[in-house]
């Protein structure tokens, strides 16, 4: 919940990057802040990288507050900015926002302190009974959803965790994994419903060996 000032470097993984700056802006004085995003796409490319690299190292009398924003975040970007977020020049705070884990190297996630500020949306696929899945259902759901949108197969499947972990159903690393794969696919522009299809019937296999 963004109900203060944060004051150190931190990834935020949120819902929607403008709605989270537009809660976050006014804890800092606008001269302090530098928004760093791509203006054409939602991809942070290197671009991005090498324009924040150089604003972190315009040397400032006080705090300085970068905001990297993308929905995605290229590998190389991430790892040109691995130096000056491990060791940031005086008075120099990044904030990485973006809306998934998978977005971020491992490199970078585990360098970084983080928080979760993610808002599941109440939609018609809670129609689909996760918990209770079967193959009629999970054949009508897909066949309803045949032009679903990568950004809708993506908060589906983050809304299908969500709903399990409030079900206290433990899930294993490699179940796990499979909703990071999926997420994955999804960046890369594999076709959404053949994501989607692939997902729903791994937890449909999973619930039948149980």
């Amino acid at each position: 919940m963004l109900d203060k000032k944060i004051e150190s470097s931190s990834i935020l993984v949120v819902s929607d990057i403008d709605d989270t700056l537009n809660k976050l802006l006014p804890f800092y004085n606008k001269h302090q802040i530098r928004i760093i995003r791509n203006s054409e796409k939602d991809d942070f490319l290197l671009a991005q990288a090498n324009q924040a690299i150089k604003e972190a190292y315009i040397s400032s009398n006080e705090e300085k507050y970068i905001f990297l924003c993308g929905k995605t975040f290229r590998n190389e970007a991430q790892n040109s900015l691995l130096k000056v977020l491990e060791e940031p020049p005086k008075n120099i705070v990044f904030f990485i926002i973006t809306n998934s884990k998978s977005a971020i190297l491992p490199t970078i996630f585990s360098r970084l302190p983080h928080m979760f500020i993610k808002t599941p949306k109440v939609q018609k696929d809670l129609d689909l009974d996760i918990v209770n899945l079967d193959l009629k259902d999970l054949y009508i759901f897909l066949k309803d959803n045949q032009r679903i949108t990568k950004n809708e197969a993506k908060e589906f499947i983050e809304l299908t965790l969500y709903k399990l972990n409030s079900k206290k159903i433990k899930l294993s690393q490699k179940e796990l994994d499979i909703f990071s794969k999926s997420i994955r696919l999804l960046e890369l522009n594999s076709r959404p419903i053949n994501v989607l299809t692939t997902f729903l019937l791994t937890l449909l296999n999973r619930k039948n060996k149980i």
